[in-house]
């Protein structure tokens, strides 16, 4: 998989499943990615303390630059998916394809939450 090629095409289907201001709202993605880094580091067995400690001395620390901390990001989930003996490229592609299927479930659970916001209301 080319992650140049899964990016246009997660992009494609964000396009097809939400408004294309959902889709470019920074925030919006941002609060959506720590939500999914935080299920992947709890089904990980990472404990709400361990990643409470963890929030806490992220934001004690200057702000990185997003370009090096999305490498940083793609460097750590291809090593956490090598200590679970996963693919990350079949886990990607699996959802993906699962995440078509399920257009109208996502826009009803989007429906739910404030605006920007990776919360329910």
């Amino acid at each position: 998989m080319s992650l140049r090629t899964y990016q246009k095409r997660v992009m494609e289907w964000m396009l097809a499943c939400f408004p294309p201001s959902s889709a470019a709202d920074r925030t919006e993605r941002s609060h959506r990615f720590l939500e999914e880094a935080l299920e992947l580091a709890q089904a990980s067995g990472c404990s709400r303390d361990d990643a409470l400690s963890l929030v806490h001395y992220v934001f004690s620390r200057p702000v990185g630059e997003i370009g090096q901390e999305t490498g940083g990001v793609l460097v750590t989930l291809a090593a956490l998916g090598s200590a679970h003996e996963l693919d990350i490229e079949e886990a990607g592609e699996r959802e993906l394809a699962r995440n078509w299927d399920r257009i109208e479930k996502i826009r009803a659970k989007q429906a739910m939450k404030p605006t920007g916001s990776a919360l329910p209301q």
